[in-house]
């Protein structure tokens, strides 16, 4: 298949060290360059033609933990704990003494607790984008592109994912495998099962899922590190996608998500696959600065999960949309207002290869960033 040339992206200078001015003026400096850059259409232009809980490890910054609190013993003596255990036991033939053993003594990381009510992905677009798609981090990913060449041709014509996307999720999530997480996966696992209310029905699956896997592939459980939120390995899976995802493809049969390039490109070329996505094809387009039927209004409540016809959106906006792949319905997406032009958001049509991207993290911000990463290291 005849690959398209991808349109240009943002270009965005460095600072030196040796003359950088204080954080605000930074962050100011930042922020007025990318919107600039958006004015000037090597954002938005590109996004108009043609573009696109692991959690991300290349902004983690942990903050001091109150004192004593990693010290807490995490209560296994409790309903929840004794349902676990009988499930692990009857159902996955788990030994009980085993698990009494591996289990007892674990202490909460209160860490972890305190950066999963601050993830990177709710902080406003442009301040998430100078963390995530920085200059130099752009460069390393064209560097990556042409060293692993031939295995991206490789994996592109299994898979059929474009390779830019493939390389840009690998450098947002991991810094291509420099920062993986420094939390113990089992501990947070269980500090999140146990101490977070809102999602601990989540947790509990994981870790039974990360038990399993420890056992189908050799790893000892407390030996295993990542994120705060318990995600780990270069691509940054949780437990239930690196079971369901992750595949060899350095011709053993075990993926290694932690040091096999070739595991780790293609794991996450088979995620997105798995979610539809299709080589070549459009990812996000602007559809104006306004909704003019309820229909889109609706739609854009409905978050992820709300999808409408390509053609009513093009009737309803005005504007030339290119087609969609089988003719699969689109999301909305707005896009947060720029703080330097006014409060009028920008609307997007989410195409099935964005919706592929967001089935990976589901936050809008982070699609976009992805995007960005990718068009900007194809110029």
């Amino acid at each position: 298949m005849t690959r398209q040339t991808k349109q240009p992206m943002l270009e965005k200078s460095a600072l030196s060290k040796s003359t950088r001015p204080p954080h605000r003026l930074r962050l100011l400096v930042a922020v007025a360059v990318a919107c600039l850059c958006l004015i000037g259409g090597y954002f938005f232009k590109p996004l108009a033609g043609h573009l696109s809980a692991g959690v991300s490890q290349a902004t983690e910054n942990p903050p001091e933990s109150a004192p004593g609190t990693d010290d807490v013993i995490i209560n296994i003596d409790t309903a929840d704990y004794r349902k676990l255990f009988d499930e692990l036991a009857n159902d996955h033939g788990f030994d009980r003494i085993e698990l009494a053993s591996l289990f007892s003594g674990l202490t909460i990381d209160q860490a972890a607790l305190n950066l999963i009510s601050d993830q990177v992905e709710s902080r406003p677009y442009l301040k998430y984008l100078a963390l995530l798609a920085t200059p130099a981090i752009i460069q390393a990913g064209k560097e990556k592109l042409e060293e692993h060449r031939e295995l991206l041709d490789a994996i592109e014509a299994r898979y059929g994912v474009d390779r830019e996307y493939l390389i840009a999720i690998w450098g947002i999530e991991t810094r291509f495998g420099q920062r993986q997480g420094k939390h113990e996966v089992f501990r947070v696992l269980n500090t999140l099962f146990s101490n977070y209310p809102r999602r601990s029905g989540f947790f509990r699956d994981e870790l039974v899922n990360f038990l399993l896997l420890c056992r189908e592939y050799g790893l000892s459980p407390r030996s295993v590190m990542g994120s705060y939120a318990g995600a780990f390995g270069q691509p940054q899976f949780i437990p239930s996608s690196f079971r369901e995802y992750a595949v060899s493809f350095d011709d053993d049969d075990k993926p290694d998500i932690f040091d096999s390039i070739p595991d780790i490109l293609a794991s996450i070329a088979n995620y997105l696959h798995r979610h539809h996505w299709v080589l070549d094809a459009p990812v996000i387009v602007n559809i104006g600065n306004e909704l003019n039927t309820d229909n889109l209004k609706e739609v854009l409540e409905a978050g992820r999960r709300g999808r409408l016809p390509r053609q009513e959106i093009q009737d309803a906006q005005g504007v030339e949309l290119p087609p969609s792949p089988d003719n699969r319905p689109l999301v909305v997406v707005e896009f947060q207002p720029n703080p330097f032009f006014g409060k009028t958001p920008q609307y997007y049509a989410g195409y099935p290869n964005f919706q592929a991207i967001t089935a990976w993290n589901h936050s809008n911000r982070y699609a976009m960033i992805v995007t960005h990463f990718a068009q900007a290291m194809t110029r």
